[in-house]
């Protein structure tokens, strides 16, 4: 990962580049990298906020050998990699929230969203926004009690291109891993940073929404929940909200 990296000052969507030179044969492992993101997104299409050079904010090409359905445990792949590169590089561990969001004390720090450049093209892009350098009046007023970056977990700026560069060694690490072993060795890495086990959520999917007690992950990388009464079940994708204890 990383022989092809493209920087840029500022751009619409690292991902949407990324795709772009996807679907032109650039080679698995080609980085986009932008310090600014004018139409950065996360999942469910919701805006993805960056302040000019404060954040991480890039998207790598990938180009697994797996079946569609597969793809969210690329996912939780990519939220172990950075959590891992996060505690190595600046001491902090913080915690995965199913599927895609790294949190410290309920805040969240980092977003990952995976796309696919077509039905029928192998090519997927990762993309990964991380908050490094803001500070909480770099936020906008409403998330600033829902979002948090390292620089205000650690109290002090955080050099950005080593982390970057730890989380591409990490990436490269399980993904490599992943393609030689599959889902279960990154299970195991998932489960020291999860931070929803054993905790009631409440899950939406579109209009519906369904409350429970997360007890597992399963062997494919969905999540396990229990309803008050009583009735397990496994959920491929979804928006997690933790819900307050009581």
């Amino acid at each position: 990962m990383g022989r092809e990296i493209f920087h840029f000052p500022k751009v619409d969507s690292t991902n949407k580049i990324a795709l772009e030179l996807g679907r032109k044969g650039y080679p698995e492992g080609t980085i986009v990298i932008a310090e600014e993101q004018t139409a950065g997104k996360g999942r469910w299409h919701r805006k993805w906020h960056s302040p000019p050079e404060k954040s991480l904010l890039f998207s790598i090409i990938l180009r697994p050998q797996i079946p569609p359905e597969l793809m969210p445990q690329l996912t939780l792949l990519a939220g172990v990699s950075t959590a891992r590169a996060i505690q190595l590089q600046t001491g902090t561990k913080v915690g995965i929230k199913w599927p895609n969001d790294l949190i410290y004390q309920g805040k969240k720090l980092c977003g990952i969203l995976v796309e696919r450049a077509g039905l029928t093209d192998p090519c997927l892009v990762l993309g990964i926004g991380v908050n490094v350098n803001q500070e909480m009046d770099d936020f906008p007023p409403e998330l600033q009690d829902t979002a948090t970056s390292l620089r205000m977990i650690a109290g002090k700026i955080i050099p950005r291109v080593p982390l970057l560069q730890q989380i591409v060694e990490s990436l490269e690490e399980d993904y490599q891993e992943y393609c030689r072993a599959g889902f279960s060795p990154i299970r195991e890495r998932w489960l020291q940073y999860e931070a929803v086990l054993g905790k009631k959520v409440r899950i939406a999917m579109g209009n519906n929404e369904y409350c429970g007690v997360v007890t597992g992950l399963s062997e494919d990388g969905e999540l396990v929940v229990i309803s008050p009464q009583g009735e397990e079940t496994k959920f491929a994708a979804g928006e997690v909200t933790l819900c307050r204890e009581e």
